[in-house]
């Protein structure tokens, strides 16, 4: 069995392959997104700067295109063949974010100020409504220059899985406000909130011209590499005092929470928690720890992750690149380990 330094040389180098490869496949089209976004004309000085700020300064959407070009590339086609609708789909997904933002009264993200944090509510949501406008007009655009038969199945992919985000967002916002929620409910808002990656990884093998089967199983990949994003992204804001404040007080709390909250001996230990000060995160997660918590979380995503490798196995390409994105998702269990060890 390896050591702990030899685990964290491990996580460096999967850590490193990933960003690299983000950075390969979807830097070019992030920046074309960018600059067609700030050639807007927008008289309003105040929406001029947020604007600017949201794609000059915090805005990082590299997941969409690197998706959409490694589902293009898996089914033997070009990413040249995803570009035109790339743009439009990081420009929506922008929109999303802000809007995110507001339903979740985020003032801060990895320690940077959001829209809704440096300009206000009522400044973000105009700027995402504008974002949202513009991307659809665009991704128009794009479509009506892909063969009729591309085009609908686009717009019908695309679609669901937006109309599936939105109704998981609502459903998420009727859970916050129970006193309890069971942690099936929330995994159940997890899997629909997943939909917009299953829709990216279609998207991109329709255009590649994918069999119906490669379609699907990239599809069932997508649904399970988003899974797996949103539950790390639970266990990382689980380690930082600020994000599990915010959480707890305005949204649904982590996965390995709301199951150690199961035990009611558990639920008085993280009641009695004061979160006033940085060192009482301990109270929480040591008390996720004795209750099966972690472990659970991770069980729940090897057995996503396993689903995810075998939708995998009929495609012919870029499966070093896919297998890649699962393994960076579960690489977080060794920063877990070595913080509750």
């Amino acid at each position: 069995m390896c050591n702990n330094k030899y685990k964290k040389i491990i996580t460096k180098k999967l850590v490193k392959q990933t960003r690299k490869l983000l950075e390969e496949k979807g830097r070019e089209l992030l920046e074309t997104a960018k600059k067609v976004v700030l050639e807007e004309k927008i008289e309003c000085s105040e929406i001029r700067e947020a604007l600017q700020y949201f794609m000059k300064q915090y805005w990082q959407d590299l997941t969409t295109p690197t998706l959409l070009s490694l589902s293009c590339e898996a089914v033997g086609g070009s990413s040249e063949d995803i570009k035109s609708i790339a743009v439009p789909l990081i420009i929506i997904s922008g929109a999303i974010d802000i809007h995110d933002d507001i339903i979740d009264r985020s003032k801060t993200k990895d320690g940077r100020a959001t829209v809704v944090g440096k300009f206000g509510k009522e400044i973000a949501l105009v700027v995402g409504d504008l974002l949202l406008v513009n991307g659809f007009i665009l991704l128009n655009k794009a479509c009506g220059r892909i063969p009729n038969v591309k085009f609908s199945r686009v717009i019908e992919d695309i679609k669901t899985a937006l109309s599936e985000l939105a109704d998981a967002e609502s459903l998420e916002i009727l859970l916050q406000r129970k006193k309890t929620i069971k942690p099936d409910e929330y995994l159940h808002v997890v899997r629909k909130k997943a939909a917009d990656i299953e829709g990216l990884m279609k998207v991109g093998a329709i255009l590649g011209e994918g069999t119906e089967n490669e379609i699907k199983a990239l599809g069932r990949y997508g649904r399970g590499l988003g899974m797996l994003s949103i539950l790390r992204d639970d266990l990382i804001d689980l380690m930082d005092f600020r994000e599990i404040r915010h959480r707890i007080k305005y949204e649904c709390l982590p996965f390995p929470l709301l199951y150690a909250l199961e035990n009611p001996a558990v639920n008085s230990i993280i009641a009695s928690a004061s979160l006033r000060k940085k060192g009482d995160i301990n109270l929480i997660l040591d008390a996720i720890e004795k209750s099966g918590g972690f472990r659970h979380c991770k069980q729940v995503m090897d057995s996503i992750a396993r689903e995810s490798y075998s939708a995998l196995k009929i495609i012919k390409y870029q499966k070093t690149n896919l297998t890649l994105l699962i393994d960076f998702m579960l690489h977080i269990w060794e920063e877990v380990e070595f913080t509750t060890i």
